[in-house]
């Protein structure tokens, strides 16, 4: 594997210095993995996972330290430091912040305050670059997803009827509010998946799976609750929907098809406005 910038990659020791390990790609480029960063077991030969960067002096090195973004990927990312050339961003790198330029910013950016950007590597220095312009490289002309796919989200920005996410770092799609049973806000990486896709090629999402292996999971999720509720839930059939979400963070329609599987499998007992597993 050649060495590639801006991405995680397996890399073997070539040799030792007194500076650290220097690894090495199949292409025989070298890079410095510091000292901070090896163990005194590392030996010439051994294979070690690491981020490739740019440091503070413009030297290509390398970390095991596990970054919040990748090249090709999406994070939010907090600003750490401003100048009058951009911003500077904490990206989980220790010693080095995120470069975003002015020129790759969208209405000004505050510093302590956290953005949804794009990570490249720039043509030009060679080095990892920030961008919070997101139309060049997130789209939905080319859906690479499917309907009940499981996906990868990171919730961009909220509105009256859901919220707006970035779909494996490539796709826009919507959470709608009515489909949320859980504490959602920008920011948040989460699970996910594709509901249906419309003609117009938008993706609706589900942070639930649907269909069976939806009610499988339900059903395991309403029976350790009901393991670490002494056995009993105060809410059944009859029980309005307020009340069997406030006890078991789930949707009347997700509740009673996970009671309807239980009652199935002969673990509870169903009664108006309670459930118990059987003795």
């Amino acid at each position: 594997m050649s060495m590639k910038v801006g991405r995680i990659q397996t890399l073997k020791v070539s040799r030792i210095s007194d500076y650290g390990l220097y690894l090495a790609d199949e292409e025989g480029q070298e890079v410095l993995l510091p000292n901070r960063f090896v163990s005194l077991s590392n030996a010439v030969g051994d294979e070690i996972e690491v981020f490739v960067y740019h440091d503070s002096e413009d030297r290509l090195v390398a970390t095991t330290d596990k970054p919040l973004i990748t090249e090709g990927s999406v994070a939010f990312l907090k600003v750490v430091d401003k100048n009058i050339h951009g911003a500077f961003l904490d990206w989980g790198v220790s010693g080095k912040d995120l470069f975003l330029p002015n020129r790759n910013q969208q209405g000004g950016v505050l510093a302590g305050r956290s953005y949804i950007v794009w990570l490249y590597v720039d043509n030009i220095t060679g080095r990892c670059v920030a961008t919070m312009k997101l139309k060049g490289f997130i789209d939905n002309d080319v859906i690479t997803v499917e309907p009940r796919q499981k996906v990868d989200l990171l919730i961009a920005s909220e509105s009256p009827i859901g919220y707006r996410a970035i779909i494996n770092s490539r796709h826009w799609g919507m959470v709608y509010k009515n489909q949320i049973f859980q504490q959602v806000k920008v920011g948040d990486r989460l699970e996910g998946y594709v509901r249906r896709i419309t003609e117009d090629n938008r993706i609706d999402l589900s942070l639930r799976r649907e269909g069976y292996d939806g009610v499988a999971a339900s059903a395991e999720t309403l029976f350790a609750l009901l393991r670490d509720n002494g056995g009993v839930l105060p809410v059944g059939d009859d029980s309005s929907p307020e009340e069997v979400h406030a006890a078991t963070q789930m949707s009347k329609k997700v509740f009673k098809r996970a009671v309807g599987m239980l009652l199935k499998r002969g673990d509870i007992v169903a009664e108006a406005h309670q459930i118990k597993l059987k003795k």
